[in-house]
């Protein structure tokens, strides 16, 4: 049963996911073990001798995860920890789930069912034109719609979504920094009217290797990811494959198969994906998932992963600015 943890124990458990070396996985694989964080970062120093590691591990410090959780309320967010009970339903039976995410807004709207809706960063007008209708549609059903804030389909779903005020962005950099920069507006209106969820702590510039795990999360939350538009290579194809692998129901609007942006979510359909034409298509499909999610298929839309061009976008920039 979900419960709310004590001030020490979120510093304990803020303290173990920000230590060197460990993720998300360790974090729980720890606290199965040990019971509790505090238990676990009293034993790290043994299991890194064990292991065989002549340097020790770097615990994160009292005082940086005092001064994170300060900064967080500054900026008037909260952060949610695994197990806790506004923390995303779906998202907290991922394996991988984010032992903490710090989020800004509407922290109810996590409890609505959730639908991703991703796809191609230089999307076509129609396409955009489709996020925003299918996600404003949504909305209006009580769906909370998920994206990324990447340019192009995302921008588009979360201007729907933020029609009905039910829209959630996860972003790949801290709640505090602004990317890409022309949705500075957007991102602050998502803030205020919908909910800004991030992974990351305050402060945080997205780096290349943020963005697969932000994916995560985005397939994670949802019960269903829809693709609309998405090349080949696409970073949507990632959170299609990870929502498979969650056991949940991905979807895709078919295209022209003269347009390059079509071939990746056409290549989805010819899977097993199920094929979406609007709104009215995801809603039907809702009561057939009942909240019940399906055994995961690892492999179902597996090609290698292609990597995520918003990531390789960072890789190649000299620098970061907002």
């Amino acid at each position: 049963m979900a419960t709310a943890y004590s001030r020490e124990d979120r510093l304990h458990r803020l303290r173990l996911i920000r230590s060197e070396n460990i993720g998300p996985i360790t974090f729980h694989q720890l606290l199965a073990r040990f019971g509790s964080a505090e238990r676990a970062l009293a034993a790290i120093p043994d299991l890194a001798k064990q292991g065989g590691r002549g340097k020790a591990l770097k615990l994160a410090s009292l005082a940086s995860v005092t001064a994170e959780i300060d900064r967080v309320a500054a900026l008037g967010g909260r952060l949610l920890f695994h197990g806790e009970p506004d923390y995303p339903p779906l998202l907290a039976q991922c394996d991988d789930a984010p032992p903490a995410l710090c989020v800004k807004g509407d922290v109810p709207l996590l409890r609505r069912p959730c639908i991703a809706l991703v796809g191609a960063r230089n999307a076509s007008l129609n396409g955009q034109k489709l996020a925003e209708h299918i996600a404003q549609t949504l909305t209006e059903a009580g769906i909370c719609v998920i994206s990324g804030l990447a340019r192009g389909i995302d921008g588009a779903a979360h201007r729907g979504g933020l029609t009905g005020g039910a829209t959630g962005a996860v972003i790949a950099g801290g709640i505090d920094i602004v990317y890409p920069p022309e949705h500075e507006a957007l991102q602050a209106d998502i803030a205020t009217r919908g909910i800004l969820i991030a992974e990351m702590p305050p402060g945080t510039q997205p780096q290349a290797r943020h963005f697969p795990r932000r994916n995560r999360v985005i397939a994670g939350i949802a019960l269903a990811t829809v693709v609309i538009e998405a090349a080949e290579g696409s970073g949507s194809l990632i959170s299609a494959q990870l929502a498979a692998d969650y056991g949940r129901e991905v979807m895709a609007v078919p295209g022209s198969p003269l347009d390059p942006r079509a071939k990746g979510s056409n290549k989805l359909l010819k899977t097993g994906a199920t094929l979406v034409e609007d709104a009215g298509d995801i809603l039907s499909a809702l009561p057939l998932l009942g909240g019940q999610l399906a055994e995961p298929q690892p492999d179902l839309f597996r090609a290698p992963p292609p990597p995520d061009p918003e990531a390789a976008e960072l890789a190649r920039a000299p620098a970061y600015s907002v």
